[in-house]
């Protein structure tokens, strides 16, 4: 392989988010859960490296990814079903910078499959429109959509209900207590909440607290996310994103969210990073087409 950092290749952004609350309204009669949340993107996230290939092979270079192997990592199987969709007889070599924590709710795989989609729409010609990328991520998981619209969105259904948002200027402190969830696990918990009454946009834009269904299950399963929470109630009001073990605190600007990371214990994993009101990856696309 040359080096991924020859002009060759292109660097495209794959931005965390937070889910700035989630609740469980109920579930569908196929067994999904239905979902209020609120997605807020970051400035923040891992970066892709993408070369098309003539050969049409689509290949993963760097070795595993956080344990996933070739075939089953999201960007390789975002990659071929573009590919399948569009009858495109490319390739492409993939190389992921991996930022983004694994299980931590912060969005990490769904990201990186919905960057490869966005991407190699371009680099290969495909010119599907959004709307077809999103249907496109929805097979890979719920959550890809969102990473593919690009907006902070108010998301409903399993998650790809997507109404765009407006959300104010905000950093935040974030901490990865090191815990990999296994969401399949948590769905089925006894303790999950999956019956409470749907809040609408005026109740979170009035700072009504809508809650994390997940924060209750996992403080009291994961010893790790407990602590996390205890240290991050000295610097604010933590709150957990998505069904991960990722934890947060929101300040309104950066100096502060950086003078509460300094009062953090340094055995816990935290750092600031910025909401975005537009994601990266969208901002890099309409560069790279000018």
């Amino acid at each position: 392989m040359q080096d991924p950092t020859d002009p060759v290749w292109s660097l495209w952004p794959a931005p965390a988010k937070l889910n700035l609350f989630l609740r469980i309204t109920g579930r569908r009669a196929d067994g999904y859960h239905l979902l209020q949340t609120v997605f807020r993107l970051l400035d923040w996230g891992d970066t892709i490296r993408l070369r098309p290939r003539a050969d049409g092979r689509v290949v993963r270079h760097g070795g595993s990814v956080a344990g996933v192997a070739e075939q089953d990592d999201l960007t390789v199987r975002a990659a071929i079903l573009l590919q399948k969709e569009a009858n495109c007889s490319q390739g492409a070599d993939i190389v992921i910078e991996k930022r983004i924590p694994a299980g931590g709710g912060f969005g990490g795989g769904s990201s990186d499959a919905a960057t490869v989609l966005v991407a190699l729409n371009a680099l290969w010609s495909v010119d599907f429109d959004v709307e077809r990328l999103a249907e496109l991520g929805l097979r890979l998981g719920a959550d890809v959509p969102v990473f593919v619209c690009g907006d902070n969105a108010w998301a409903e259904g399993v998650g790809e209900a997507l109404q765009p948002i407006e959300l104010p200027p905000a950093w935040y402190v974030l901490a990865d207590p090191g815990v990999h969830a296994p969401t399949a696990a948590l769905f089925q918990s006894s303790e999950l909440t999956r019956d409470a009454a749907p809040a609408t946009i005026s109740d979170f834009v009035s700072g009504k607290p809508l809650g994390n269904a997940f924060e209750p299950v996992l403080r009291q399963r994961e010893a790790a996310v407990e602590a996390a929470f205890a240290a991050l109630s000295r610097i604010g009001s933590p709150r957990l994103t998505g069904s991960g073990s990722g934890c947060f605190v929101e300040f309104a600007t950066r100096e502060s969210a950086q003078a509460a990371l300094s009062e953090l214990p340094s055995s816990l994993r935290a750092w600031t990073a910025a909401g975005a009101k537009r994601s990266p990856l969208h901002a890099a696309l309409e560069a790279k087409k000018s």
